[in-house]
């Protein structure tokens, strides 16, 4: 029984008060045998196309050849977040995306290690990021102080959109359907449809939501390199 709307994200599955519910976060190592077949399927096929495209996208974005393997991380994130948005998705299925837990410590640790290398290796450059091209002397102080804090919520904003877009629609999903046993059989039509397209919605949600925190992370990291 749902005590109150926000109580379909919380973990209630557990054994051995171990919640099994972020369990759904690493069935995505199922799909990975199939890549090792000697004939490619269309599934393969599609996902490598994928990942080379953005692959080229994020190498023009990080701007530096001589950062091979960069591409990796965000290819890796990418794939890890949308695989989860899309898991949500399906019934009774847990959304680990849809909580801060996951997503901070996505956002939080990448976005840290970003920082602590920039400052070490590239003090300079990070100094003058804190003042844009063109800043009056005497805005510069504020401008400082803007920029830091701009700054430092990065990691806070990467999640809490990520993790705001997920609780969106799927709480939408559920006050409608919640509602479908007290309406009539034309209404329960109507509702059905709705329904059907913020499912789509949602999917094209979850496709956008992972690319943008991939390709966010992504400009962040060029920044510091």
């Amino acid at each position: 029984m749902m005590t109150n709307l926000f109580s379909v994200f919380d973990p209630s599955s557990s054994i051995l008060n171990l919640s099994l519910n972020w369990l759904s976060t690493f069935l995505g190592l199922l799909l990975i045998p199939s890549m090792y077949w000697l004939m490619p399927s269309r599934y393969h096929i599609i996902w490598n196309s994928t990942l080379i495209t953005l692959h080229k996208e994020f190498k023009t974005l990080l701007g530096n050849p001589n950062q091979k393997g960069m591409t990796l991380i965000f290819i890796s994130l990418f794939s890890l977040i949308l695989f989860n948005n899309f898991m949500g998705l399906f019934p009774y299925i847990f959304t680990s995306t849809s909580h801060l837990t996951l997503t901070l410590t996505l956002a939080l640790p990448l976005w840290l290690a970003f920082m602590i290398y920039g400052w070490l290796n590239h003090t300079n450059h990070m100094f003058t990021h804190l003042v844009p091209q063109g800043t009056p002397a005497v805005l510069m102080p504020f401008m400082v102080c803007i920029e830091t804090i701009s700054n430092i919520i990065r990691p806070g904003t990467l999640a809490v959109r990520l993790t705001a877009n997920m609780i969106a629609g799927h709480l939408l999903l559920t006050l409608l359907g919640n509602t479908g046993p007290s309406l009539s059989s034309f209404i329960i039509t109507i509702l059905l449809i709705t329904q059907i397209l913020l499912l789509v919605l949602e999917s094209a949600v979850a496709i956008i939501q992972s690319y943008v925190f991939a390709i966010l992370s992504t400009l962040y990291s060029s920044e510091v390199i």
